[in-house]
């Protein structure tokens, strides 16, 4: 497995866990209250913050048992990078459109911030997923 088709594995897992980490958290407080009055702030920044240090920490551990091949990227591999890179940011841009027109509804700054967090998830997931399909079927044909 090239070391960019495992990056995009840990970045995809790790997404999904500190989302669903995340939503459980809010679910579990949210009890019989609204959920827009939940707590959010502090179990976002540490989800997030949590996925960034998971992804650091498992990029580094696994690039030192499987060291053939870490670090080296060749055409392929930036092709596959720009590919899954490019099209998962739509997820991206359509959550920051949907923020902004929450915000302009005057909605809550618990959806709007979470619209936001799901669509960086979203990408994320969506970007690393076509890298992984890309390095075992190819890059599609245009």
């Amino acid at each position: 497995m090239a070391s960019e088709e495992r990056r995009a594995w840990i970045m995809a897992v790790v997404s999904v866990c500190a989302y669903g980490t995340y939503v459980a958290i809010i679910l579990g407080r949210a009890g019989g209250t609204s959920i827009t009055e939940v707590p959010y702030a502090a179990a976002l920044l540490w989800s997030i913050g949590g996925a960034i240090a998971a992804t650091i920490v498992l990029d580094i551990a696994l690039s030192a048992v499987f060291r053939r091949g870490a670090g080296m990227k060749d055409q392929r591999d930036r092709e596959i990078w720009r590919y899954g890179h490019f099209t998962g940011q739509w997820c991206l841009v359509l959550g920051g459109l949907a923020a902004l027109w929450m915000a302009l509804a005057e909605a809550d700054y618990f959806w709007i911030a979470n619209v936001i967090y799901l669509a960086f998830v979203l990408s994320s997931v969506l970007g690393s997923a076509l890298k992984i399909v890309a390095y075992r079927r190819g890059l599609p044909a245009w």
